[in-house]
């Protein structure tokens, strides 16, 4: 048993934001950056997670399942670990961990996209995927922006290697008078209403207020723009990556893209490029008026429902019709500093796919970790139940702890012993923030050290602390990045979030997936996420460690903690399949 001195007067409530990017970044200096090498040590590239070799990566684009193989575009940078000359990436797998990567699907090559291939989404139309995807053209008016599509050329072939961009039809969808062609793009996973006639949506802005327009098609080549939108909120700026999909209102089997029907709800989501944050709403398509409006309470806004509350950024999902799922992607941009990325090499990576479905109440997506995740799990290693008194730190071992998948359940308190939750307290980042790990509550700080060295000087800090707000349970959720790494210059952000807790029928559960530099925490069965980067100098390889603590001035009871260490995905990169 150790005690938790280590935390003691180790408030910080500076939020660092210097690496919070764009989907789509621009660097002036863009050829002074580049690697010219990639270093031998790697302690931070992940074991699991999906990302190229080299370079930079960002978006996940038009994710599918076909014919058995899962295919995952991205865009990636084919000049350096920076944003820029981005392609159509391509990779397969037949389980969602292992990968094989491709050539290159789609890259600037025509009028229509010789200054950028950008995001998108596929489409299944008569059993054939469908790429729509934005293109930068040649214009006196930078990054003007059009919709092209892309075929396969050759059905038969299981990797769908080769891509055709039809000249004769793109760009699909051009210019449109009253849209700003600089702020047009992502087109989604397009939909087909009870008259057989396709539907996509494109994300853009009008002053200050993101909108989605809505086309029309009956061949899913020749559009028409619809008269109205199919959303839009005041004051939320550009809206990139749109994703519209439909959830079913019981059970968590997803569904086709095209589903209605009086026992489905839908999903609105939006990258917002002035927040860097993903937010979405649960509501109610109309598919008469091709309109869609959020449920009474569902937050329109930055401060609305995430699909994760930290390093996490214009993600997709798709209907994997194979397992009945809907599966989620995204995009993990770096913490560290630009001169550290192209000292390494890579930058970005994408999150572990996750499966989501619609909470019981309704007022919410709850996400996890696709199944096949534990495929690559090794030694396991069991805690009994045991009581964690104040200022408790315990070593969970066995395990190899910068690769691994750890599952704990606390116990809540008694309400009377929980501190009484201030009205004020209403963002829960700033509240995580201003009450970091090292500032002891009566109910927490309970949860895990991630990644962090022998003697704790590294640590990232995900936990709980719970309140009484008017005789209800407040369950607040963090990742305390500000003591990630000694290394001063990377961004340390403290994240958090406020998770419905329904306390006849919810676990006080924390699963978090650690890979060298990242650390996805799953709460309460995943009704919040938070995936955090992170870069120790000492919490590295054979060196990091796992521990579970309770820095509460009551005790807490931890009731089981599972844990696994996680084997290396097996991946071909590009290089790897050349002669």
């Amino acid at each position: 048993m150790n005690t938790v001195l280590w935390l003691i007067g180790l408030c910080s409530s500076v939020f660092i934001g210097h690496r919070v990017e764009a989907s789509h970044p621009y660097y002036g200096n863009f050829q002074s950056l580049q690697s010219t090498s990639v270093p031998i040590s790697q302690p931070y590239r992940t074991g699991y997670h999906f990302q190229p070799s080299k370079n930079y990566m960002n978006d996940p684009n038009g994710p599918m399942i076909y014919n058995g193989i899962y295919h995952l575009f991205y865009q990636w940078s084919t000049s350096g670990p920076v944003w820029g000359n981005i392609v159509w990436a391509h990779a397969t797998s037949i389980d969602l961990i292992n990968w094989i990567h491709h050539k290159h699907a789609i890259v600037p090559s025509e009028p229509f996209d010789s200054e950028g291939t950008w995001s998108g989404s596929a489409t299944f139309v008569q059993g054939k995927p469908i790429i729509q995807y934005t293109g930068i053209i040649e214009s006196n008016q930078w990054n003007y922006q059009v919709q092209n599509m892309a075929v396969p050329k050759n059905l038969s072939d299981p990797f769908l290697v080769e891509w055709d961009k039809p000249v004769e039809y793109n760009p699909i969808i051009a210019h449109i008078d009253g849209i700003n062609a600089s702020a047009f793009r992502d087109p989604t996973t397009g939909w087909k209403g009870s008259d057989g006639i396709w539907r996509v949506t494109i994300g853009s802005e009008v002053g200050t207020d993101g909108i989605s327009y809505l086309f029309r098609s009956d061949d899913f080549i020749h559009w028409t723009t619809a008269e109205q939108p199919l959303h839009s909120a005041k004051g939320t700026g550009m809206w990139e990556c749109v994703d519209f999909f439909p959830v079913a209102v019981d059970g968590k089997e997803g569904l086709d893209t095209s589903v209605l029907g009086p026992n489905v709800k839908h999903v609105f989501k939006v990258s917002l490029d002035d927040t860097k944050h993903d937010y979405y709403t649960i509501g109610t398509y109309n598919p008469e008026k091709d309109k869609y409006t959020p449920d009474e309470g569902s937050i329109d806004n930055d401060s609305g429902l995430r699909f994760d509350y930290g390093k996490f950024y214009a993600s997709k999902t798709f209907f994997d019709h194979e397992k009945k799922r809907r599966v989620l992607w995204g995009w993990a941009n770096e913490s560290s500093s630009v001169a550290d990325d192209v000292k390494k090499g890579w930058a970005g990576l994408q999150a572990i796919p996750r499966t989501l479905w619609l909470s019981e109440n309704g007022k919410q997506l709850q996400q996890w970790p696709v199944e096949e995740i534990k495929k690559l799990r090794t030694e396991r290693v069991s805690l009994p139940s045991k009581v964690l008194e104040g200022g408790f730190v315990m070593e969970v071992p066995g395990l190899t702890a910068s690769q691994a998948d750890v599952d704990a359940i606390f116990e809540l308190p008694k309400l009377e012993d929980a501190d009484i939750m201030d009205p004020s307290w209403d963002n829960p980042q700033v509240l995580c923030s201003s009450k970091p790990a090292s500032i002891r509550g009566k109910s927490g700080p309970v949860g895990l050290l991630a990644l962090a060295s022998k003697n704790l000087d590294e640590q990232t800090a995900i936990f709980f602390r719970v309140f009484n707000h008017q005789n209800k349970y407040v369950v607040l959720m963090c990742s305390d990045q500000s003591r990630s790494s000694l290394e001063e210059s990377n961004d340390k952000t403290t994240y958090g979030a406020f998770i419905d807790f329904d306390p006849e029928h919810d676990k006080l559960s924390l699963r978090s997936l650690i890979d060298h530099s990242i650390v996805e925490s799953y709460g309460v069965g995943g009704k919040a996420v938070i995936t955090a980067r992170v870069y120790p100098t000492l919490a590295i390889e054979n060196a990091a460690r796992v521990y579970v603590f309770n820095n509460g001035t009551k005790s807490a009871k931890m009731s089981n903690i599972e844990a696994w260490s996680l084997k290396k995905a097996q991946i071909k990169y590009l290089e790897d399949l050349k002669p």
